[in-house]
């Protein structure tokens, strides 16, 4: 038979079933159409056999089809269910976040504003997410907020939900937070926290730099080319940044020389930062006895004498605002509190052997600072004035061997005992893990990484 022959058959065949119905007009042209497309299939495949040799066969069946009517009503009880998430805005009032939410549902509106649980929905910080689901009519099925961060611990978020008897209920509950370990450079062109800023470092990061580093780097004088690497934790939850944890492990070139730290977690369950070889960097000397801020990383260091009656100048200024909080650069007990002449109010710390430390032309003493009182190194003694023989405020340090006022830049203190040998291999372990890391975030590596990718 030919082709066209075929086509005719199908065409007055078609005829027959044309009904005057839409529904079965619709299943006819249908049908047509896929009996044209299967044809045109057969007459273009290549090694198709003639349609005349194979035998013919008729198979006829009848279809119950829905009616269009049916159709609809069947769609109609298929209920639909749509899930939106929305960032709370600056000055966001509860129904504008509800209208972008899709939430059309009087309702919910009035059970977040009056029950006590549900209200924290309020509380919901702006720029936080939040995500609700909603049926095809706009009723609220159930809403998740996040409510606060917390670190490195679980955060907690708010759930509203609307069980199958239509009844709202809200509870608090703990959010499990997901872990990432990132990794950053960054290199010194005016101030630290300038460089932490254009690596998209959090200030919260850049403050755990200065403190892991600061018994070794004097801050205030970094120079332009000095360049550091960062690993740290961040938390987030449902994809969300959350916040920023600790500081694993960083590494900071000044002035030509390298300081390495890595966090160790001691088996005690006391943790703190050590130099790759295992020695505790957590008991030596602070080089600054100012906390090193935003705010204080204007301010330059310098060493000049005070006019009067002194001799000679015996130790280092540190210029600052009345009342910058003044911190003991390492353990020791109150030696001695109080006026001392061209001092104005003083504090002596003993530390161990025979060191001392002097800060000097305090405005006032911290709270619970007395002779005989301990100190932790950065616990705050004491805060900037400019009391006894001061041309302005400012903070004099003197770093005592002996009684002797020495120049603290020219005084190597031992750190504490290194690791015990039971923690030494775990505690290697640790820091290879952050040398490789390390290795990859250095600029010559990265570079030979670059190589390969445009080859």
């Amino acid at each position: 038979m030919r082709p066209t022959d075929k086509f005719s058959r199908l065409a007055s065949g078609s005829s027959l079933l044309l009904g005057s119905t839409r529904t079965s007009r619709i299943i006819s042209l249908s049908a047509l159409f896929f009996a044209v497309c299967a044809f045109g299939a057969v007459g273009v495949a290549p090694l198709a056999p003639d349609a005349a040799d194979l035998p013919v066969k008729t198979i006829t069946q009848e279809l119950n089809l829905p009616s269009l009517d049916e159709q609809v009503a069947a769609l109609q009880t298929n209920e639909q269910h749509f899930v939106r998430e929305e960032k709370v805005l600056r000055g966001d009032t509860l129904g504008a976040l509800m209208l972008r939410l899709g939430i059309d549902d009087n309702e919910a509106s009035n059970f977040i504003k009056t029950d006590a649980t549900a209200r924290s929905v309020l509380q919901v910080k702006a720029g936080k997410s939040i995500r609700a689901q909603t049926n095809d009519v706009g009723e609220l099925e159930w809403l998740q907020a996040g409510l606060q961060e917390s670190g490195d611990k679980p955060g907690k978020s708010i759930i509203v939900t609307r069980d199958a008897a239509g009844k709202l209920s809200a509870v608090e509950a703990v959010a499990k937070l997901e872990r990432r370990v990132e990794m950053r450079s960054g290199e010194i062109r005016s101030s630290l926290f300038a460089a932490t800023d254009d690596a998209q470092i959090p200030d919260n990061v850049a403050t755990q730099i200065v403190s892991m580093f600061e018994t070794n780097i004097d801050f205030r004088h970094l120079q332009r080319g000095d360049h550091f690497n960062v690993v740290y934790e961040t938390f987030w939850q449902n994809g969300e940044f959350v916040n920023t944890g600790r500081v694993l492990a960083g590494e900071f070139s000044n002035s030509g020389k390298l300081f390495q730290s890595v966090w160790f977690d001691e088996v005690a369950g006391n943790g703190g930062y050590y130099s790759f070889d295992g020695k505790s960097l957590k008991r030596a000397f602070l080089k600054s006895p100012l906390e090193f801020t935003r705010v204080s990383s204007g301010f330059s260091m310098r060493v000049h004498p005070i006019s009067g009656q002194w001799k000679r100048h015996t130790g280092v200024d540190f210029a600052a605002v009345t009342g910058t909080p003044i911190r003991a650069t390492s353990d020791g007990v109150i030696d001695h509190v109080g006026p001392s002449g061209g001092y104005g109010n003083l504090v002596i710390v003993k530390h161990w052997a025979n060191y001392t430390t002097a800060y000097a032309h305090m405005s006032r003493f911290a709270n619970g600072i007395h002779k005989g009182s301990k100190v932790s190194q950065g616990e705050v003694i004491g805060y900037v004035g400019t009391t006894g023989w001061s041309t302005g405020p400012h903070l004099h340090y003197e770093f005592r061997v002996g009684n002797e006022p020495r120049d603290p830049s020219s005084i190597s203190v031992a750190a504490a005992a290194p690791l015990s040998p039971n923690e030494v291999s775990r505690f290697k372990n640790v820091a290879a893990d952050m040398s490789h890391r390390f290795t990859l975030l250095r600029p010559e590596r990265q570079a030979d990484v670059l190589k390969v990718a445009s080859k």
